[in-house]
């Protein structure tokens, strides 16, 4: 993680892209003049920067005349950063992409395609899992090499779960035994819930929506499934959850993030990421108390995947160095490092060092779960249904309206904007 993909890059940056492609799609990148080079490379999490720093030496260490900028900038801050830097020519030469915004910084130019690049070092992409490599794929051309890729579990409370004498989640647990216990684990006397309904796709809804056999989007990008009732039952399954505040109300999470809450000890369950293992495992409090299960079954198994992409900034002054640099990060040896301290590395066969590394805790589900994963949903611009998603299930969510009627407006409003696309 990854840091996990949230509602609200806005309108904003499809409309700066849109006013800078004409500066970025169409000039070839000036090359560099052979000599010592800085590269500036752009990340969003603070836990990975050490290891990105090590990865950042060692190639260095290859490449002498090459140093490496580690730029971090926190996720609530990184895209409008990077939109300001696009706008200003001052993109960093090589930064993550997720898969949300792939697609738009490609159609705008921003970023450079790899596809050329990658046949002339006859790369094997194959060594990435299939949907990545989709995801990072635009009109036929690869414009990210994949680094990482994150599943979704429960993390959980064996303290608060021993309290309410509740048995810890089973492998083959269910909605209706998440349910079972979310109502045990509730204990208003102590200011404890059993789980944040945050309002979040890739960790929360998105995940019940293909569990109860729904879609957010369809497979070929054009039209929402968010009028389908089954997708309806995915979102109502965090909605009831408010309603028996079993969950604080969206205010609340809003005041304090559930991140917060479970690490202070007032949520029983958390709905997170692969890419949670450093933030739990290094947390005084959490570290000895948590551990994690897989995401309970509904009418079927499934989780989210979805993983980061390096890329090259079209506009770099170094393309044949930055490029060299993104080929390093894909390699397999950097993904062993990668493995032993950071997120889970896309390159086959390498994951190991990172269940190892974090044996602690049980992570292989988060490996066993790319066998019943779905590609994260996106399109061509998904910031625009992004922002659509936050105004009607906001309105759900608070209980203004009901979620029958949010999630029908939110389809309206949703193929409206893919109809432009």
């Amino acid at each position: 993680m990854f840091r996990p993909v949230r509602l609200g890059l806005t309108a904003m940056v499809a409309a700066t892209l849109a006013l800078t492609a004409a500066g970025c799609g169409d000039d070839e990148p000036a090359g560099g003049d052979g000599g010592p080079v800085t590269l500036s490379y752009a990340v969003w999490d603070v836990n990975q920067v050490p290891v990105m720093e090590e990865l950042a030496a060692a190639f260095t260490k290859e490449h002498p005349s090459i140093t490496i900028d580690v730029q971090m900038t926190p996720w609530a801050d990184y895209w409008t950063k990077l939109r300001a830097a696009v706008t200003g020519g001052a993109a960093p030469d090589v930064f993550w992409m997720n898969g949300p915004n792939i697609q738009l910084f490609a159609d705008n130019g921003v970023i450079m395609p790899l596809s050329d690049k990658v046949a002339d070092a006859k790369l094997d992409t194959g060594v990435y899992p299939k949907a990545l490599v989709d995801l990072y794929t635009f009109e036929g051309k690869l414009y990210g090499l994949p680094k990482d890729f994150d599943t979704i579990g429960v993390w959980y409370n064996k303290e608060l779960f021993d309290a309410a004498k509740v048995a810890y989640p089973a492998d083959d647990w269910t909605w209706a035994d998440f349910k079972a216990a979310a109502a045990k684990l509730t204990n208003p006397a102590k200011g404890v819930y059993a789980v944040g309904a945050n309002l979040s796709g890739q960790e929360y809804y998105y995940n019940t929506i293909y569990q109860a056999g729904g879609q957010v989007i369809s497979p070929d990008g054009r039209t929402s499934g968010y009028d389908q009732p089954a997708t309806v039952e995915g979102l109502r399954f965090w909605t009831d959850l408010i309603k028996a505040k079993q969950s604080p109300d969206l205010k609340t999470m809003t005041d304090t993030q559930p991140l917060q809450l479970f690490e202070s000890g007032k949520l029983a369950m958390y709905w997170g990421g692969s890419w949670n293992v450093a933030e739990f495992g290094k947390n005084e409090y959490t570290r000895s108390r948590v551990d994690v299960a897989p995401l309970p079954a509904g009418a079927k198994k499934a989780t989210i995947i979805h993983g980061l992409a390096n890329v090259v900034s079209a506009k770099t002054s170094h393309p044949e160095q930055a490029w060299e640099f993104v080929r390093y990060l894909g390699s397999q040896p950097a993904a062993e490092i990668l493995g032993r301290k950071g997120p889970i590395p896309a390159y086959t066969g390498t994951q190991t060092s990172w269940a190892e590394a974090n044996k602690q805790f049980k992570v292989q589900l988060f490996l066993d779960a790319v066998a019943y994963a779905v590609p994260y949903p996106v399109s061509r611009n998904t910031a625009a249904w992004n922002e659509v998603e936050a105004k009607h299930l906001t309105q759900a969510y608070s209980g203004e309206v009901d979620v029958d009627t949010a999630a029908k407006a939110l389809a309206a409003d949703m193929n409206a904007l893919l109809a432009k696309e």
